[in-house]
């Protein structure tokens, strides 16, 4: 069964790593990422701010991973991303997949990362020494999510 939240709390990969190994041991291969709030851009950032809108953030996040799901034979996944107000060095989001195989699993967790990048409906206001500023999707964000 997949896991799928976005919560304004802090979470423990490891403890997430784990739920997801135990929850199947037909999959031999369990690939997890982990996304952290940066403190450099062109300003150094002294916080992150990311909102949402509930009902469309999880229809668009279900839909993520059923996409990857239609791509590569998957066992359960586990997305967590979290909203609200951040820092620098906090975990923003995990990915973690589970597959029979560590190709499959390895490429579904890039393409959710990559997907989660420019197709979730989330909103980044950074603060910085200069002000506050709305993030915008990067080229280079758009480039690898058109990979797929």
């Amino acid at each position: 069964m997949d896991t799928i939240l976005v919560q304004t709390q802090a979470f423990n990969a490891g403890e997430l790593t784990n739920r997801l190994a135990s929850a199947t041991t037909a999959h031999g291969a369990l690939v997890t990422f982990t996304g952290l709030v940066r403190d450099q851009t062109s300003d150094p950032v002294e916080s992150l701010f990311l909102e949402h809108y509930p009902g469309m953030t999880d229809s668009a996040l279900n839909d993520i991973v059923a996409q990857a799901k239609t791509r590569w034979p998957l066992g359960p996944v586990t997305l967590v991303h979290r909203v609200g107000l951040l820092y620098p060095g906090e975990s923003i989001v995990f990915v973690g997949v589970t597959s029979a195989h560590r190709a499959e699993a390895f490429q579904a967790c890039e393409f959710l990362i990559d997907y989660l990048k420019v197709k979730a409906p989330f909103w980044k206001k950074e603060t910085t020494p200069s002000g506050q500023r709305w993030v915008a999707t990067r080229s280079s964000d758009n480039a690898a999510a058109e990979r797929w």
